[in-house]
């Protein structure tokens, strides 16, 4: 077995483990700062809105014997605006120039192409309008909206509200962070952006509901005992599961990151970053969100519960009666933490596995 598989082993049976809930305010201070740098981002500079969005025109050339950044200056003595030009497989040359009417949109096609000293019928002009790319936008915040409300319903039934809530901050909390990176970046923003960041949600989903269900079995039957309490049953199924989230992201990215760096960087594909970069940091921001937000904010919730300030009272005081019988008989310390491994494993809420159980040996070798 690889040293990763055995890691895993010994983390699900419980060997070994990290305090992920324990240490949940470092997590949230972490947050808080990223999440802060990614909308003073998108205040400052904004997102970078394709052409889809503020309607413009895009005149696509054959094969020219004209460089990249001359065809930029073309355009933009033609324009008056900034364009965008991406060399085509072909050869040819994609001039993306937004901000531009219909009717404006001809004499740039006739300019630019005295410019560049290339034929006006050889030149493909296709017009956008922004009412178009205000359709997309608006349907996808519809799309947005009623994915987030079925989703709080859905896992308030299967599961609770609280953990509903949970789910529900750690997809706001994906969302803004890929947002603010791609301000930060300023990558433009497509259709395909938006596809992306729509598809991330499923993603961000998943190693979250992993969790939760972890969490709902192991936390069955929790007030009948008085060995952990919930925040420690939280910290035990998220250790569980740690290594399946880690193994499943890291294959999900490594597509995304092949079409991000390779496509879009090494090749030049720039329109793959679109939708990669969105999905790249998305699933990468999902990953930590179920571990470092989701799972310690539901802890925080149920702990504010009676039930669970109860139970907590009284495994703590069996552990200080533990601590203090041990000590009283062999006057160290030592003692206290072996006290409590005495405990009977049958004491263990369902689904928390503490290691492997012995087998009762009375009535074995009884003679008739």
């Amino acid at each position: 077995m690889s040293r990763l598989g055995s890691m895993g082993a010994r983390l699900y049976r419980g060997e070994v483990g990290y305090d992920f809930v324990g240490k949940r305010m470092i997590w949230y201070g972490v947050s808080i700062l990223i999440t802060i740098t990614a909308i003073a981002g998108l205040m400052v500079q904004g997102l970078n809105m394709g052409i889809e969005f503020k309607g413009g025109v895009v005149v696509t050339t054959p094969k020219l014997a004209v460089s990249t950044e001359e065809a930029r200056d073309a355009a933009e003595e033609v324009s008056g605006h900034t364009p965008i030009v991406q060399e085509l497989g072909t050869g040819g040359l994609r001039i993306q120039i937004s901000d531009v009417t219909t009717a404006e949109a001809g004499k740039i096609k006739s300019e630019l192409a005295t410019e560049l000293n290339v034929p006006s019928n050889n030149l493909n002009a296709d017009v956008v309008g922004p009412s178009w790319g205000e359709q997309i936008a608006n349907k996808a915040w519809m799309g947005l909206g009623v994915f987030m409300v079925l989703v709080v319903i859905y896992l308030a039934i299967a599961f609770e509200w609280r953990m509903a809530l949970a789910a529900l901050i750690a997809l706001i909390h994906d969302l803004t962070i890929t947002v603010g990176i791609y301000a930060l970046v300023g990558f433009e923003v497509t259709p395909g952006t938006v596809i992306g960041l729509l598809t991330i949600l499923g993603y961000s989903l998943y190693d979250t509901v992993v969790v939760f269900d972890g969490l709902k079995e192991g936390s069955k039957d929790i007030t009948k005992q008085t060995r952990w309490t919930y925040s420690e049953i939280a910290n035990r199924s998220l250790n569980s599961t740690l290594v399946r989230s880690i193994n499943t992201t890291v294959v999900a990215l490594l597509p995304v990151a092949g079409l991000l760096f390779i496509g879009g960087g090494f090749l030049g594909a720039g329109m793959l970053n679109d939708i990669s970069l969105s999905l790249f940091v998305g699933l990468a921001a999902g990953a930590y969100s179920s571990i470092f937000i989701a799972t310690p904010l539901v802890a925080d919730l149920k702990e504010r519960d009676p039930q669970m300030k109860a139970l907590k009272k009284r495994v703590l005081a069996k552990r200080a009666q533990a601590a203090e019988k041990g000590t009283s008989e062999d006057g160290s310390a030592e003692n206290a933490e072996n006290a409590e491994e005495t405990e009977p494993e049958d004491a263990a809420p369902a689904g928390a596995v503490v290691g492997q159980r012995r087998q009762p040996t009375r009535g074995r070798g009884r003679r008739r």
